[in-house]
């Protein structure tokens, strides 16, 4: 509830917190979650943030499967500075040079990055990546393996995703997929507040950089 009241206040609503809780119970939105065990985070030093964007890019996989049992995988790359998730690229297969023809996309009208922060999954240790990332001259931070935290900012995106997005539907159709998921970056990036960003949104956050 209190991210959706900030939310609500930075669409302009001036309705009170008591008003908006009160309608969000009787909606009986306020049904808890049922949370995993986690095991503690054995890494001392926190992920630090980059001082600007396209400092640090962070991807990563995801998948899931649609109604029928059909797989299919999602490709999600992240600003790690203000939080902004640049593609969310979904197919069946998506391999090294798809993440490349991905990357090439959003460098078109983003910049290129500094560095790209991945795991070790076959996609990013391929050859093709490698060679790629260096005529760019873009460093390929790679995590350790089993050492997902590393990697925290995609990993909290990939989260958000998966309860508000993939957890939430039946997909019939990839492109159902595709369409929900682009209206989901569209709130993601320009009305969601996020708390590490100081209740700003991604895209607020780097416009007041």
């Amino acid at each position: 509830m209190p991210k959706l009241f900030k939310r609500l206040r930075h669409q302009g609503k001036v309705w009170n917190k008591k008003r908006v809780e009160r309608v969000y119970n009787l909606l009986k939105l306020n049904l808890r979650r049922k949370g995993k065990r986690r095991v503690p985070t054995r890494t001392p030093k926190p992920l630090s943030a980059p001082g600007k964007h396209n400092d640090s890019w962070s991807m990563d996989f995801m998948s899931d499967a649609l109604n029928y049992g059909h797989r299919f995988r999602t490709l999600n790359v992240l600003d790690d500075y203000n939080r902004q998730a640049l593609a969310i690229e979904v197919d069946t297969s998506l391999t090294a040079e798809r993440v490349i023809r991905v990357l090439e996309r959003v460098i078109a009208w983003r910049g290129t990055p500094k560095q790209i922060r991945v795991d070790n999954g076959p996609e990013f240790t391929s050859n093709v990546l490698e060679s790629w990332a260096a005529k760019k001259s873009i460093k390929l931070e790679f995590i350790k393996p089993g050492s997902p935290y590393q990697n925290g900012f995609v990993e909290r995106f990939n989260r958000s995703y998966r309860e508000e997005v993939l957890d939430l539907y039946l997909f019939e159709s990839l492109q159902q997929v595709r369409d929900i998921t682009d209206e989901w970056l569209d709130i993601y990036n320009y009305e969601r507040p996020h708390d590490a960003l100081g209740d700003q949104t991604p895209m607020g956050y780097l416009e007041a950089a």
